[in-house]
């Protein structure tokens, strides 16, 4: 096989991968459906019938029976003999509380302001500009600013992708020589919140703009953190919140271009004491031919939130701007990286 070629399966012909590939587009769009339904959340204690779930729902029966059936072929929800509806292992991440949920994500990322994105991929790759700021005139973030509901849903997205490396970060890096820990852009306060569940001497600040931070707030409280963490309003392209011996970006510097990318280090930089510490945890796209979330990853901040060279992003880059030595890669599933200043 040419070295060119990404490998697949012989067994199946070109056209029916291709095939499968296309209609990938519809799996994505009954997923979202179905996770603004919260139909996961009322499968968890039983299987129910169609007619149950349209009833909560406030949906027609017949339409909903033919989504759920297109989402059972492709193992999300399961149909059984008496045409009852139940959980399958992919159907349980959409359930709102479970660890690894992927409900908001799917919300969010499969809803109107992606969708207006994607729609227009291909201005971006004509023009290397950001296709949603193109079709809405806006940025993605005054987007969520303007439009509250869909803020909230941006940020449990986040939130919920947090989850996935939380604990590969904590068990990578050891805290406990910080007396306080500063997470910029630290959205919910989840990576802070593990953090000090970890570490009972640290303390956090979660820093973000405000309407999160109103967010960040009651989930502080609402976990018992409310004490050990702090949250402050501010804009990172100004200033960042002083206090803090060790300040956190954790997937913040790939949404921006160079110029406020390095905005947002000097900030990080000014703010902290002589003897502080900077961690950027950031995913990496790996080079070759090989299947790789980060490639889509990438595809999708094109998209969605710009900087037509941040392919050029790689590990050697983030050193640069960080004037880092090489960092660690310790969660390959999604190529996550830690840097260091």
């Amino acid at each position: 096989m040419n070295s060119l070629e990404p490998s697949i399966s012989t067994d199946v012909p070109a056209s029916d991968v291709m095939l499968q590939m296309i209609s990938g587009f519809w799996v994505s769009r009954a997923i979202h459906a179905a996770a603004k339904l919260g139909i996961a959340d009322y499968l968890k204690e039983q299987p129910k019938t169609v007619e149950e779930l349209a009833a909560i729902t406030d949906t027609h029966v017949p339409s909903l029976y033919r989504l759920l059936r297109a989402l059972a072929s492709v193992g999300i929800f399961a149909e059984d003999d008496y045409h009852r509806f139940g959980l399958t292992p992919l159907a349980a991440t959409l359930q709102t509380d479970v660890p690894g949920s992927m409900r908001f994500f799917a919300i969010s990322e499969l809803g109107q302001a992606h969708y207006l994105g994607w729609d227009n991929l291909l201005h971006s790759i004509k023009t290397g500009e950001i296709a949603f700021d193109h079709i809405a005139g806006m940025s993605v973030w005054d987007h969520y600013l303007k439009n509250s509901e869909a803020g909230k849903l941006f940020n449990c997205a986040m939130t919920s992708l947090t989850a996935f490396v939380l604990e590969a970060i904590i068990c990578s890096y050891d805290f406990s020589a910080f007396n306080t820990v500063v997470d910029v852009g630290g959205g919910q306060g989840s990576l802070v919140t593990s953090i000090l569940k970890t570490y009972p001497t640290v303390k956090g600040i979660v820093f973000d703009i405000p309407t999160v931070i109103e967010e960040a707030k009651s989930c502080l409280q609402a976990q018992g953190f409310a004490d050990r963490c702090t949250v402050v309003s501010g804009n990172f392209f100004e200033s960042v919140t002083a206090g803090g011996d060790a300040y956190l970006l954790k997937h913040i510097i790939h949404d921006w271009d160079e110029e406020k990318a390095i905005a947002i280090l000097k900030n990080c930089h000014q703010a902290m004491s002589q003897h502080g510490t900077l961690l950027l945890f950031e995913t990496i796209i790996p080079p070759g031919n090989a299947s790789s979330f980060s490639k889509l990853f990438d595809l999708n901040m094109l998209v969605m939130t710009g900087d037509a060279n941040a392919q050029r992003r790689n590990i050697k880059c983030y050193c640069f701007m960080l004037a880092s030595n090489l960092p660690k890669l310790f969660q390959p599933r999604h190529q996550l990286a830690l840097l260091r200043r």
